[in-house]
């Protein structure tokens, strides 16, 4: 049902079904991360099943590092829309080709373990990610933009450090594609810088 537009324009519909789809495929994409990790069959002793655990160290830390990534994601649209608080057909695409890509995130991971040390599934995996990246900073800047979708009275403040704190995703993402393109062992563990840029106090909310 459509909510009363706080800056005095048109009624607009609410964000409450946006929140709920997007809740509803973050659960599920983070949920089929780890049904990359699969084991063959070993023989039941102790040393067999180590020796099989710790060949799948790679699997369990892309595992690992995806895991978090979305958490980081779920958590920006968690925040995000506590200040937006209507929507309009862009907004809603916006949102569509955001969850989209998080969709994509256990196949990209996928890729990386099992071809982690290839360039191509290293640029694959960083594409992704800087894909979401970008569309958050989209969404954002096209909600508070003229305040369209947010209250007249939000802080500027709050605006510039959500963008500054978006912003560290797309240009982690392109310094990762980069690096894979010279040295692509390793080159996606740039990516836990993410959260390590984001404590910093210029950007975490207060």
């Amino acid at each position: 049902m459509p909510d009363t537009d706080l800056n005095g324009k048109n009624s607009l519909p609410g964000t409450k079904r946006i929140e709920a789809l997007a809740d509803g495929i973050f659960a599920i994409a983070m949920t089929l991360l780890v049904l990359n990790l699969s084991f063959p069959l070993v023989e039941s002793s102790p040393q067999s099943l180590l020796k099989m655990l710790s060949g799948q160290v790679a699997d369990f830390l892309s595992y690992g590092l995806s895991f978090i990534l979305l958490a980081i994601f779920w958590i920006m649209h968690h925040q995000q829309f506590h200040y937006i608080q209507s929507t309009d057909s862009k907004h809603l695409w916006i949102n569509i080709f955001i969850l989209m890509f998080v969709a994509l995130v256990p196949f990209s991971t996928s890729i990386i373990g099992d071809y982690g040390v290839n360039m191509i599934a290293d640029v694959f995996f960083s594409s992704n990610i800087l894909i979401i990246g970008f569309l958050f900073l989209i969404n954002w800047v096209y909600a508070t933009g003229k305040c369209r979708l947010v209250s007249l009275d939000l802080d500027r403040q709050i605006i510039v450090r959500t963008v500054w704190r978006i912003s560290v995703i797309p240009i982690v993402s392109l310094l990762a594609i980069i690096v894979s393109l010279f040295s692509p062992f390793g080159s996606v563990w740039l990516f836990i810088l993410i959260p390590i840029i984001q404590f910093l106090k210029p950007f975490r909310y207060s």
